[in-house]
């Protein structure tokens, strides 16, 4: 594995598309916003061979009058390149959906969810509809990749479900998310503080949805 020591992990294995970061999580220092029960978001970045379990998982608060919105800021213990996410979500559920769009941020530890919908973000993912990860997980590519290089964080903002792009005005269903992981390289760099207070301007062609076959699909 390239870096990571991780302080309390047991080393997570690599296969052909990366090594898992797991064991460069900070996860003392892993928050959400607007999750249903407190430290659920670090809860979800289990190790590959938790990735199919359902439990524990991240869940959003429940309010009828406002969106399903997750907000999961994940630092590194130090510099990492970061080539795949694998978002797995909770289907098949009454009271809850899987994620549908996800923004990601680099390098930003200034936010909350009025500038996670308003800044540009360094990539948005549309999952696969839930039907497509049935029995196994999704590695999407991040891309462009020069912007997840040197990572100090990510921060995933979790904006809608399948819910309600199926039905806008139907009941609004919390955002259930059961598994996160990450997979790349570390630098073996030491972790700086960066506190990102401007914009980083991207042009739309580089925001495009991975299809099936750009991303990765494991059993």
């Amino acid at each position: 594995m390239d870096g990571c020591l991780g302080h309390s992990h047991d080393h997570d294995h690599e296969d052909d598309v990366g090594a898992s970061l797991r064991d460069c999580v900070d996860e003392p220092r892993v928050f959400c916003l607007n999750e249903s029960i407190p430290n659920s978001g670090r809860a979800v970045l289990k190790t590959q061979e938790e990735r199919l379990t359902e439990e524990p998982s991240l869940l959003s608060q429940y309010d009828p009058d406002d969106d399903p919105e997750l907000l999961l800021h994940v630092p590194f213990t130090e510099a990492v390149s970061i080539k795949f996410v694998t978002i797995r979500g909770a289907s098949g559920r009454e009271t809850s959906s899987p994620p549908r769009t996800v923004r990601f941020f680099v390098n930003r530890t200034d936010l909350d969810f009025e500038t996670a919908r308003e800044l540009e973000p360094a990539a948005t993912l549309e999952l696969l509809p839930p039907e497509h990860d049935a029995g196994g997980t999704i590695d999407y590519p991040l891309r462009p990749a020069g912007r997840f290089q040197s990572a100090s964080s990510i921060t995933l903002y979790f904006a809608d479900n399948y819910a309600k792009m199926n039905d806008p005005d139907g009941d609004t269903l919390q955002t259930e998310v059961t598994f996160v992981g990450f997979k790349g390289k570390g630098t073996r760099a030491k972790r700086r503080a960066v506190e990102a207070v401007y914009e980083t301007r991207g042009m739309k062609k580089d925001h495009k949805v991975p299809d099936e076959y750009g991303a990765r699909h494991f059993i």
